[in-house]
């Protein structure tokens, strides 16, 4: 029976490459995949899904309102998926979620999702708090904060490095508007930054 995965981490713990190198794998093997990615990062450069070690690949957009169960359904009676790729789930709405919780469950098609647990702030993303809660299996992918433990945490910064503690839950960036931290250092750079304001 297929089932959904759920691949989570902090930035920069390989979870673009992660999908892309799984995607590859099955289509080695003559498997027809169907990749997804949030419509949100349209910045100029970029593959839909594209890795910082230079992995990249077109993928279906999905925003709030796209039906992502229909429209895999329409492709696997067209041309049957081995599995379907979700990257950025962390912005997956909660009906998304469990459409695509449907397409492992009525449909037999594995899921493979890959996301952010929390936003800059500690918080659960709507996407990752469902997919926590229904997910078949959980994997967490490791990064390292600049300490050597494991980072957990994704600090937003300004342009000169400084913790930013306010603000929309997403704002598209990379390296340039975020770093992965430990939770000890996450809480350190908050607690600075909101004290020198």
């Amino acid at each position: 029976m297929a089932k959904l995965y759920f691949y989570y981490a902090s930035m920069n713990a390989g979870k673009s490459s992660n999908l892309l190198q799984a995607a590859f794998n099955y289509g080695e093997r003559g498997m027809k995949v169907m990749l997804w990615t949030a419509a949100l990062d349209n910045r100029p450069g970029f593959g839909a899904i594209s890795s910082r070690i230079g992995l990249a690949s077109d993928a279906h957009r999905f925003d709030d309102k796209t039906q992502i169960g229909r429209a895999v359904i329409e492709q696997h009676e067209e041309t049957p998926l081995a599995c379907v790729f979700v990257d950025e789930a962390q912005f997956l709405t909660k009906e998304q979620v469990w459409q695509l919780a449907r397409l492992a469950d009525e449909h037999d098609i594995p899921v493979i999702c890959y996301g952010l647990r929390t936003d800059f702030q500690g918080e659960l993303f709507p996407g990752s708090a469902t997919l926590l809660g229904i997910a078949d299996k959980l994997v967490e992918l490791k990064a390292v904060c600049h300490c050597g433990k494991k980072a957990t945490m994704n600090m937003r910064v300004d342009e000169s490095g400084k913790a930013v503690v306010e603000g929309a839950q997403t704002e598209i960036g990379g390296n340039d508007r975020y770093v992965a931290l430990c939770r000890k250092h996450f809480a350190e750079a908050r607690k600075k930054a909101v004290n020198s304001q």
